[in-house]
């Protein structure tokens, strides 16, 4: 049902049993899947896509124009994965000639206020709570929790299934499979409680724990570290998993215990 008060562009294409309430704006070139749900006075910018059962609430701006000085109006997107809900007064940003694309997820959840700046991808199943700040070029994997008022600046990476607490400021990448606290960010222990909730085997819990208590927590250097991991830990697609992600970490990665 699409309200007759809601301002839709004849070229957006919008799929079966969509609603769109009263003052709700959608722009040319927007396309929204089937069964999703749009909220008064949401505004859908051009050229994004919106998947098959999201929910965007009031007041939420996607696929806005991004705030990058570099931008020189290259033909850039905003898309949104199936079934996510997008929270009142979200602000997610369309990318740069970077990746020409700001990407979310299948299945996540961002709450109100979140900002997603230009080139963020966020993988599936992420949430996000209540103002959430993420700069530009940031890639957040699956299942990633991030806890309210934290800020993440530009082309930092957070690893699958970690835990960002409330109030964190995020200035190093962050591997996968760990929670993060205090100030400055750093390592306070695996996210077990995370990884129980899904699935994991406890051997695999065990062995995500021991890699990390090399890492983090022995006083190693982190080269050292790694190469210890290397020589002593089982070859697992966990230890290759963990290793690949730090080492592809030019900038760097949060600090241990």
């Amino acid at each position: 049902m699409i309200s007759p008060l809601a301002n839709v562009h004849p070229k957006a294409r919008i799929g079966k049993n969509v609603t769109i309430e009263a003052f709700a704006t959608i722009y040319e070139d927007v396309e929204i899947g089937d069964d999703t749900f749009i909220h008064p006075n949401a505004v859908i910018y051009p050229d994004t896509i919106i998947g098959k059962g999201c929910k965007i609430f009031p007041g939420a701006i996607i696929g806005i124009v991004n705030q990058d000085l570099k931008y020189r109006g290259e033909k850039s997107n905003t898309v949104i994965g199936n079934n996510t809900v997008i929270r009142e007064y979200v602000t997610i940003h369309k990318g740069t000639a970077d990746r020409m694309t700001t990407k979310v997820g299948d299945n996540c959840l961002i709450m109100c206020y979140t900002h997603l700046g230009h080139d963020c991808i966020v993988g599936n199943n992420v949430i996000i709570a209540n103002n959430g700040s993420l700069a530009g070029h940031i890639t957040v994997e699956d299942f990633v929790v991030i806890e309210g008022v934290v800020a993440a600046q530009q082309f930092v990476r957070i690893g699958a299934h970690s835990f960002v607490a409330g109030a964190s400021l995020v200035r190093k990448s962050i591997p996968p499979y760990v929670r993060v606290a205090r100030e400055p960010l750093q390592f306070i222990g695996v996210n077990t409680i995370g990884l129980n909730r899904r699935g994991f085997d406890k051997e695999v819990i065990k062995q995500i724990e021991d890699i990390y208590r090399i890492i983090f927590v022995r006083g190693h250097n982190l080269s050292n570290a790694l190469e210890i991991v290397e020589n002593e830990m089982p070859d697992t697609e966990i230890r290759k998993q963990i290793l690949d992600f730090i080492k592809s970490q030019k900038d760097g990665i949060i600090k241990g215990i």
